[in-house]
């Protein structure tokens, strides 16, 4: 039990000289403000701090301080000032209560209805105090984890999301340095990242989440704690970011040590593992609240090897006959999955589509056998379902990102079945070209020990020097 009862009673028996409650992930932080108002020492950064980011109000206010870029914002107070705030910066929004685990109670409202069913919700009469802002779509997420002493960053790790902004980062894959950011974005994102550091003196780790599209960086929230992230950019960097932080937090003499990113040939990713197969009815999707139950970190020597090492990891069965289901309703989506699927086909993949899909893909010159959604058990064409569920299609590609209600049913029931019936699937537009891309570049997976990974920059090489490594066939 993480209660305030309970730390209080050790507390007392104990007689520590203070108590550390950046490492425990979201209770410790909400324990944070009562704690220190029961005569508790909190190490590190102070509670006021804590309170300042968990509450999106005051943190959204401190960054406007700041000159700090954000998504558009308001508090809500009632149901009418969010309606107008929504019609305003125009939908979709992201609704966020305060003081939450795991995105629990979020969500990303895409019209009128949707606003109006979540502010008459459960969650929103339980929470403290609900921030509506613009989301962007089409933006790249950045993960900055970083270490700091009264306020100066010691050490930072910048990775970034395969999926655009909107997938929660717990079910986000990440990839480590990031590969494909802007030297003005990173530039941007170290500008921002110190000038929070500063006004919330932050002591010990933290943990900022942003977001870029077209090098503009926006902040999403901050997170005074070590985040899941800390343990893979410790393994990537060889690096223990948590001994940093914990030095600084309990005074300890602490000194930076840089990491020349530019000087590491090796890549790490991680990637999130689902339970979907045990949860009966849910709906395999990505969104902005949690749904992952563990997950798996892999290193390669580019991003396609390591990648595709993280998904096997993962439980992701590769597709060995090559027949995969490819059906999109966002039209913009089919046109930005034209490459993979062209890809795919060159590869010899036998590719099947919901008729949609499927006229779309005609017209990029990608062969396709048409099956019959769902939603139309009138039409001739063969079941999708039935074909899932007989093994014809060892590969799903659904991205839940339908156009109407009847689309994202059929997205659903598309995807339910991949899960029930032990199909390996892609829900997302990213990982899905990605993966084709992989599956292009990637012919044999070098498994190595992480030594030799460590071993690999190319500056200081020795002529000679050569790494061994067993050769593992991915078909």
């Amino acid at each position: 039990e993480l209660s305030l009862e309970r730390v209080l009673d050790i507390w007392d028996r104990e007689n520590p000289e203070g108590v550390i409650v950046s490492v425990g992930g979201q209770i410790p932080n909400n324990l944070a403000m009562p704690l220190s108002k029961a005569g508790v020492n909190i190490l590190g950064t102070s509670p006021e701090s804590i309170d300042q980011c968990e509450d999106r109000n005051k943190f959204s206010a401190l960054l406007d301080t700041l000159n700090v870029d954000q998504p558009r914002w308001t508090e809500v107070t009632d149901l009418n000032s969010a309606l107008e705030f929504a019609q305003e910066v125009q939908y979709p929004v992201l609704v966020r209560p305060s003081y939450v685990l795991s995105g629990a109670g979020m969500i990303v409202a895409s019209d009128e209805d949707q606003l109006r069913d979540y502010l008459s919700s459960d969650a929103v009469k339980m929470s403290r105090s609900i921030t509506v802002s613009k989301f962007i779509l089409n933006a790249k997420e950045i993960e900055f984890d970083g270490v700091a002493k009264d306020g100066a960053i010691l050490n930072y790790a910048m990775s970034e999301h395969v999926e655009n902004a909107g997938v929660h980062s717990g079910d986000a894959t990440l990839v480590l340095p990031a590969q494909k950011l802007y030297v003005g974005t990173i530039k941007q994102v170290k500008r921002i990242a110190s000038a929070i550091a500063q006004a919330l003196d932050i002591t010990g780790p933290f943990n900022i989440q942003l977001m870029a599209r077209a090098n503009d960086v926006k902040v999403i929230e901050c997170n005074l704690r070590a985040s899941r992230t800390f343990p893979f950019i410790s393994k990537t960097f060889d690096l223990n970011f948590i001994n940093l932080a914990t030095k600084a937090m309990i005074g300890l003499p602490v000194k930076s040590v840089p990491i020349a990113l530019i000087d590491i040939d090796y890549v790490g990713v991680k990637a999130p593992q689902f339970s979907f197969t045990r949860l009966h009815g849910a709906d395999p999707s990505l969104g902005v609240e949690m749904a992952s139950t563990g997950e798996v970190a892999c290193f390669g020597t580019d991003m396609h090897e390591a990648y595709l090492k993280a998904l096997l990891s993962a439980g992701f069965k590769m597709p060995k006959e090559k027949k995969v289901l490819i059906s999109i309703g966002n039209q913009d989506i089919k046109r930005e999955f034209a490459e993979g699927a062209l890809i795919l086909q060159e590869l010899g993949y036998t590719i099947y589509a919901t008729p949609g899909t499927h006229e779309y893909l005609t017209t990029q010159g990608v062969k396709s056998i048409a099956l019959r959604k769902p939603s139309d058990p009138e039409s001739d064409l063969p079941s999708v379902i039935d074909y899932i569920s007989s093994g014809k299609i060892e590969l799903v590609i659904n991205v839940p990102e339908g156009t109407n209600r009847e689309e994202l049913t059929s997205g659903y029931k598309i995807r339910r079945a991949a899960v029930d019936f032990g199909v390996s699937l892609i829900n997302n537009i990213k990982c899905a070209l990605l993966f084709a891309q992989a599956m292009q570049k990637v012919r044999k997976l070098e498994i190595c020990n992480i030594a030799e990974y460590y071993a690999m920059p190319t500056i200081g090489w020795r002529p000679g020097q050569k790494l061994t490594a067993r050769k593992m066939s991915i078909f």
